[in-house]
């Protein structure tokens, strides 16, 4: 057995990780506890990693069609790379360099980020290289480059340690950042005066467990900052010396703060004034106040200003610079740093600098060895799918990203790259929804199995290590992205082509970027592969002869702007892009749940992940399913003016009047429909060009589907063909959602709901998915009640596949029995009264994945009186990553309040 230590592929926490591997398998995963992001600590999903590493779903050898009529055949890398040399050198001849263009992402690495960017902007031309970092972070990079002046998060995870007031906006921390969260609740239990602010329109696990929570209506967080920037000035909060000394453009937003009375704000708002009154005092009076934020303030058609407006009050207060101040944006994507550094964007170039300025352009160009850099911008995510929709851009190479679920219209991305002349996906997973839209589908390396650098929320650049090689044919990104740019410099007849991508190892990549950043506010000339190896992760700048990296940003006042001074910015509240109204009166908010990673390639084929949200579910205000005759449970169709969705619904306390939350993980591998993004806007910030994905005007109706089927079957051993079997049929019913559960036996479960009675062709269908070979079928009918049900059991009468059509209820008993791999009466196992089955105490969701916990359990032990510290005793839930932890709090709270009443 081997260790290697890297990082964890998820969220921006850049989490260190030690694989344990044997020899070409990874066999576990554990927290790395000298890595100064995490100190051992990993959430449900990096504790997970290791299970994800399978080989049963990625893609192993390139794959390609030369016709659309045509299916993918597998080909050669030398066949595949000539190819699409080929049709993108006959493009660009025809069309010009902007008619191609690439759509990367945030979670490749530095190194392959750099090579990518290098090969649009360098080689072909042409500023059309986006990223999924677009949707994510793109509003953060601009509202810190309007008012520091430069894309640096002036702050580090200590701070969180030294903090005295923690305003949290827009980010359900909790969820998207767990293991950032443990270090609050530590910081909290350290100091118990630390006030803790929570910005959200929804009650989540993170704002329940505030002193203050601000549940502010969506898309108005300006007009809150403006007025908690009005109580400043009233209450002589603000630091005059700093913001005479170190600023500029105050007088304009001062006259702009006095509109915004907290009882005017309060209206816009929906929260009472006095509650803004409070948030303001604790920001102004505690000495060292953070702000953390995350998607609610960026994905908006506002998102640099509502970045903006937030710096204002550290600015306003002085509070930047310090220990246990300033604003920090977390970053969503475990590289979406790396991918801005290397200017992988169509509005950036190397280092941070502007493709705006000549001079910058010419810096860049001569770094690369390149006549020039192109001026005019590139298509941003939104833009370049609109322009691949329309013809304008004809080719697209999309890498590690999946844009048919993850981008906004879903419908509109998917009609593009229908329409595109030519596709290349480079993806690790074959099954993702975009890699169906793929004319050559490319085999990349993934984690585990990548050399390289990431940097986190923090500045703080890590190695990326190999514990394994890729499986199959795979490759490395840059390899792949350099190896296609040497073949289409030939074809072009750029006899520079070959010395620009010179690679054969990553290292030479970073040495290469490096150079690029002399100079530069992100400097790391001092920073090594050499020393990464020797003295871990380091924070950047870290210029050549430095000792180590820089902690905090602008402790000496000083910023990178022309005047060196930070610039304050003025803006008023103008709201979100779509408002309700009488066809689509609710809002729709989309947002992330504790155990799936964005569209679920890899987090999807992990069974215990699925146990505490198994499926997509709609959650409402109660009183807005009454109105709408909605039960929980229900069938519900949701629709806005792009789409619609048919799923369950259920009653959510978290939820307010006239708003409804979807997940955003499921797409079409796992549900009916395209996913949320089928529902919403594609509508973009006008600076940043970041769309409005958490904001969209919707109506939900009760839709009537009385007939369900569920069908379930137990994997053997590297075999996911049911399941891929099971996925080809979403399609076929208007509800249907398929999840995994298990733990030494994966299984996969489909539920579907239709109104009307399942016919022949499509019981068959799941049939044919869910039997097998060498199995002993029985099967139960009653065509009176339109009850059909089947069983597929092995000689040892363990069940290994079942099928329920009208009688569904025994589908939880039959889960426990297949995951459990038990010897079952095949009577009782198709009996019609299930509630005579003996109960178990494993009933209700799973609330701790880590030992697989569950609802029933956890009431049974608060119910015996056992608190939160004896529930963690004798279960153990809680006790290893910690995510469940606020759940757990709030069950223990809810139960025992119960038991009181009672």
């Amino acid at each position: 057995m081997k260790e290697t230590k890297s990082t964890c592929c998820y969220c921006g926490v850049g989490c260190g990780v030690v694989i344990r591997s044997d020899g070409a398998r990874i066999i576990g995963v554990h927290g790395d506890p000298e890595h100064p992001a995490n100190f051992g600590r990993l959430c449900t999903k990096g504790a997970s990693l290791h299970l994800s590493a399978g080989p049963e779903l990625r893609a192993r050898y390139p794959e390609l069609r030369t016709l659309r009529s045509e299916a993918r055949r597998r080909a050669s890398w030398d066949e595949a790379l000539d190819h699409a040399a080929e049709r993108f050198a006959e493009t660009i001849r025809a069309h010009g360099p902007d008619s191609v263009a690439f759509y990367v992402s945030g979670q490749l690495l530095t190194e392959d980020y750099y090579v990518f960017n290098k090969l649009a902007k360098g080689l072909v031309g042409t500023n059309n290289i986006d990223t999924n970092s677009r949707l994510c972070m793109s509003s953060a990079v601009a509202g810190y480059k309007l008012t520091l002046g430069a894309d640096a998060p002036p702050s580090c995870y200590e701070d969180i340690d030294l903090a005295r007031c923690i305003l949290i906006a827009g980010s359900n921390t909790a969820v998207a950042h767990p293991v950032l969260y443990r270090r609050i609740e530590a910081a909290r239990a350290a100091n118990p005066s630390l006030k803790i602010v929570v910005v959200d329109p929804r009650r989540t696990d993170t704002a329940a467990e505030a002193d203050l929570h601000l549940a502010i209506t969506p898309g108005t967080d300006i007009a809150l900052f403006n007025a908690m920037l009005h109580v400043l000035l009233a209450e002589r909060l603000v630091d005059t010396g700093y913001v005479g000394r170190h600023t500029e453009g105050f007088d304009r937003l001062e006259w702009l703060a006095r509109e915004y009375t907290p009882e005017h704000a309060a209206s816009v708002c929906g929260v009472p004034a006095r509650d803004i009154e409070t948030a303001a005092r604790w920001f102004g009076t505690s000495g060292a106040s953070l702000s953390l934020y995350c998607q609610g303030l960026n994905q908006s058609t506002q998102g640099t200003h509502n970045n903006a407006s937030l710096i204002n009050l550290h600015l306003a207060t002085g509070q930047i610079g310090k220990p246990g101040s300033g604003p920090f944006s977390l970053t969503g994507q475990p590289n979406a740093m790396g991918g801005r550094e290397v200017g992988g964007m169509a509005t950036l170039l190397s280092a941070h600098r502007d493709l705006g300025d000549p001079a910058h352009r010419a810096e860049v160009a001569r770094l690369w060895g390149v006549a020039d850099v192109p001026a005019k911008p590139g298509k941003t995510a939104v833009e370049l799918f609109r322009a691949l929709r329309n013809g304008e851009v004809r080719a697209v190479w999309i890498a590690c990203t999946n844009p048919a679920q993850s981008m906004p219209e879903s419908g509109l991305v998917r009609a593009a790259l229908e329409r595109a002349e030519f596709v290349v996906v480079q993806e690790a997973y074959r099954n993702t929804d975009t890699a169906q839209f793929a004319d050559l589908l490319l085999p990349a390396s993934s984690w585990g199995e990548k050399e390289g650098t990431v940097t986190n929320s923090e500045r703080r650049i890590s190695r990326v290590r190999a514990a394994v090689s890729p499986p199959g044919e795979a490759r490395h990104d840059w390899e792949i992205a350099a190896d296609f740019a040497r073949r289409l410099g030939a074809r072009l007849e750029m006899a520079a082509a070959a010395t620009l991508f010179p690679y054969n190892n990553p290292e030479q990549i970073f040495d290469e970027h490096r150079e690029t950043t002399r100079g530069r506010d992100l400097d790391i000339t001092g920073m090594s592969y050499a020393l990464l190896e020797s003295s871990g992760p380091q924070q950047w700048p870290f210029p050549q002869d430095a000792k180590t990296g820089l902690t905090r940003l602008y402790a000496d006042g000083k910023f990178p702007t022309a005047s060196g001074r930070a610039r304050f910015a003025a803006t008023r509240h103008q709201g979100v892009w779509e408002s309700p109204g009488d066809a689509y009166p609710l809002r729709l908010n989309t947002g992330r749940l504790r155990d799936q990673w964005h569209g679920m390639s890899r987090t999807g084929t992990v069974p215990r992940l699925f146990g505490h949200v198994p499926e997509p579910v709609l959650s409402m205000h109660p009183e807005d399913m009454a109105a709408r005759g909605l039960k929980d449970g229900d069938s519900a169709r949701v629709r806005s003016a792009r789409g619609e969705l048919t799923l369950r619904a259920e009653g959510s306390a978290e939820q307010r009047r006239g708003e409804v939350f979807l997940p955003m993980h499921w797409g079409t591998r796992f549900m009916s429909g395209d996913g949320a993004n089928a529902l919403t806007t594609g509508a973009f910030d006008p600076y940043s060009k970041q769309p409005e994905l958490k904001h969209a005007a919707v109506e939900v109706d009760r839709t009537d589907l009385p007939h369900e089927v569920v069908a379930l079957r137990r994997l053997a051993p590297g075999d996911w063909t049911p399941v891929e079997r099971l996925q080809a049929l979403l399609d076929r019913f208007p509800l249907a959602a398929l999840s995994m559960f298990g733990q030494e036996h994966t299984c996969v479960m489909l539920r579907a709901r239709s109104d009307r009675p399942f016919d022949a062709d499509a019981l068959a269908a799941l049939d044919r998915a869910t039997g097998g070979e060498n199995l002993r079928t029985v099967t139960y009918e009653d065509p009176a009640r339109s009850i059909a049900k089947r069983l597929w059991i092995d000689a040892a009468s363990r069940i290994m596949g079942a099928r329920l059509c009208g009688d569904t209820a025994g589908a939880a008993w039959l889960k426990e029995q297949m995951q459990n791999a038990a010897s079952v009466q095949p009577a009782l196992a198709l009996s019609p009264t299930p509630a005579s089955r003996a109960p178990t105490a494993r009933t209700g969701k799973i609330v701790c994945d880590c030992f697989q916990i569950s609802e029933g359990e956890i009431r049974a032990a608060v119910s015996s009186g056992a608190d939160l510290p004896a529930v963690q005793r004798s279960l153990k839930c809680g006790t290893n990553c910690g995510s469940c932890i606020p759940e757990l709090r709030r069950m223990c709270v809810k139960e025992s309040s119960i038991s009181t009443a009672a």
